[in-house]
């Protein structure tokens, strides 16, 4: 229970620093937003932002959550590392697009380090996941260790 905790508390920190980035989009980015995308007007301001962030890695965090309780053990790590590998081309393809995206190029290096951060979150909850498959196995004692090994008896002629 300390780790979801202390992980809920990290996404919370970490979706404050992404919300506070967006918000300092570059003065084309935020006239941009201002006129034209004024549906993204939320992530001017940076509590906006960071919260919709937060919500959205809360949303993860619980659907990764009850798969991981309902499937294998097998088939929750291979979730988890789709899950990892998803948010890896998400934040390839986001540098992509902000690299060669001119409308996207012009929202400034701190806006697109915000984006960057909700990708990079989102592989930290796949991997608090990956690694709690781990922890759990070695708790119950489920993971066959050297001690707890037997070999089959051998029979010499």
């Amino acid at each position: 229970m300390k780790r979801k905790a202390f992980l809920v508390l990290f996404l919370l920190v970490l979706s404050g620093i992404a919300g506070y980035v967006m918000s300092k989009a570059s003065l084309i980015g935020r006239a941009g937003i201002s006129l034209f995308y004024t549906q993204y007007k939320f992530l001017k301001t940076w509590w906006q932002g960071g919260l919709a962030v937060f919500a959205i890695w809360m949303i993860l965090f619980f659907l990764q959550g009850l798969a991981q309780r309902k499937l294998s053990p097998k088939a929750s790590r291979l979730l988890q590392i789709a899950a990892i590998a998803v948010a890896l081309l998400g934040l390839y393809f986001t540098y992509q697009d902000f690299r060669h995206t001119t409308s996207h190029r012009w929202l400034g290096e701190r806006f697109h380090l915000g984006g960057y951060l909700f990708w990079i979150g989102w592989i930290v909850v796949s991997v608090f996941y990956v690694t709690e498959n781990k922890r759990v196995e070695l708790e119950q004692g489920t993971v066959p260790r050297a001690d707890r090994i037997s070999l089959p008896d051998q029979h010499q002629g």
